[in-house]
């Protein structure tokens, strides 16, 4: 199980360092701009609430980890 996690938390800190570089190729998957995402747009001010995008990579992560305990 340890072994487990610590390859889980490498491929999703790869991840988190990758990400921008997808996003500027245009390879974002539409993360954070999901319907139930809430962006507001002020002058001087830029809020992102991304609800719908954590929910979605929660369920994600839980069927995942689910899948790995069967």
């Amino acid at each position: 199980m340890p072994r487990k996690l610590i390859l889980i938390v490498l491929i999703l800190l790869a991840a988190g360092l990758l990400w921008p570089r997808f996003y500027g190729l245009g390879i974002g998957l539409g993360l954070g701009h999901l319907p139930g995402d809430i962006v507001i747009h002020r002058h001087h001010f830029h809020l992102v609430l991304p609800i719908a995008t954590s929910l979605l990579v929660s369920a994600a992560a839980s069927f995942i980890l689910w899948l790995m305990g069967r």
